[in-house]
């Protein structure tokens, strides 16, 4: 009995154990002193955890892994190309671009909630597809329509032809107000407080929000669809407000994220956020249908801490840097498709478990006719 659940909690909890192996032989090989890894990590930790908590709730509802999430990353990004623009900085500035991106980012999800709604069962490549569209609209209102349909003055921020926007956006006045705010340096280690306190916020909306009517609807639709609504639950509109709220806090996640940086690729800065946050997040050893916070922290820790040792650790091994970057990018997609590989192997399991008890019960059931 005890073989058998050791050998279950391995089945579960590959993933998260490979990478505890990796990033322990990659620390080793790369010779990063503990001061500096930590600080690297928790910095990483603000940088990131909030975007990738933007991704429970549509979890919760059964909508899987969401790759739209991306499309709250265009608002947070179109949002801080204004506020860039009007040359309101610091705090200020951070809140003004979240206000903004609030009714794109809510359009946006409405969006892509109604077109997964039309896909059921397959919202994740729906996802995935739809942040090409997006990528391109995105690419059409900020080379062109930004200077002669939406005003943009700043010379700094706008092309040389008149319209348009900069390949780099600067963001240098706006660089880590939030994460110095508060900041508090323990052993060399600087700990964003104000930062982390609005991550904790989230983490203890999320909690309340579970407990809530909503919330506990969407904990039915994500079990089963057909049973919530005989139960009088509005299933597709149910859904439609998850995609909704991931992609609000995408956008906030987003700004959080390039205001610790301080300038952003304007026109790439978000191809890869919803591959590398969904990527943290199954590292953590979250799945398909079930994902908490303490799979978010965990997989944050892990995945960065692979992103900031590969390189030096290549380098050290084959004195080649570029062997770390390859390795670390083949991991962010290679652990979505072990996820995912996972995943179809518990529910064919499942299935086959399902079936077998089934026809048990049937010739029992045969058995006991046959002795009446």
């Amino acid at each position: 009995m005890k073989k058998n659940h050791v050998v279950e909690f391995l089945r579960n909890n590959m993933v998260p154990i490979m990478f505890i192996i990796i990033c322990a032989i990659c620390i080793y090989l790369s010779g990063f002193s503990w001061s500096y890894l930590l600080n690297q990590v928790v910095t990483r930790m603000g940088r990131n955890i909030f975007l990738i908590l933007s991704l429970l709730i549509p979890i919760m509802a059964g909508m899987g892994l969401n790759f739209g999430m991306t499309l709250g990353a265009m608002a947070g990004e179109i949002a801080l190309i204004l506020v860039a623009d009007w040359q309101i900085w610091g705090i200020p500035g951070v809140v003004l671009a979240m206000l903004l991106s609030i009714p794109l980012s809510v359009l946006l999800g409405l969006m892509c909630g109604k077109l997964m709604n039309m896909a059921k069962g397959r919202e994740m490549i729906t996802g995935y597809i739809l942040n090409y569209f997006m990528g391109g609209l995105y690419l059409l209102v900020v080379l062109y329509m930004m200077g002669p349909i939406i005003p943009i003055k700043h010379t700094s921020i706008r092309l040389p032809r008149g319209f348009g926007v900069r390949t780099t956006t600067d963001l240098s006045n706006m660089r880590q107000c939030l994460d110095n705010q508060w900041a508090l340096t323990i052993g060399g280690v600087k700990i964003p407080l104000l930062t982390f306190a609005i991550i904790g916020l989230l983490c203890l909306f999320i909690v309340w929000f579970r407990k809530t009517k909503l919330g506990q609807d969407m904990r039915a639709v994500g079990q089963d669809m057909e049973v919530a609504r005989d139960a009088g639950i509005k299933v597709e509109r149910t859904r439609i407000i998850s995609i909704i709220m991931s992609t609000v806090f995408a956008g906030f996640g987003m700004i959080i994220y390039l205001q610790n940086i301080g300038n952003f690729p304007t026109y790439t800065a978000h191809t890869q956020i919803g591959m590398f946050c969904i990527a943290a997040l199954l590292v953590g050893g979250a799945s398909v249908e079930k994902a908490s916070i303490g799979n978010v922290f965990l997989g944050v820790i892990l995945f960065h801490t692979m992103f900031i040792v590969a390189p030096k650790a290549g380098q050290n091994l084959t004195a080649s840097p570029q062997i770390g970057e390859y390795f670390r990018v083949f991991v962010s997609y290679g652990i979505i498709t072990i996820a995912l590989v996972m995943y179809e192997a518990k529910k064919r399991r499942t299935r086959s478990g399902a079936g077998a008890l089934l026809a048990q019960a049937q010739q029992a059931e045969k058995k006991g006719g046959e002795t009446a």
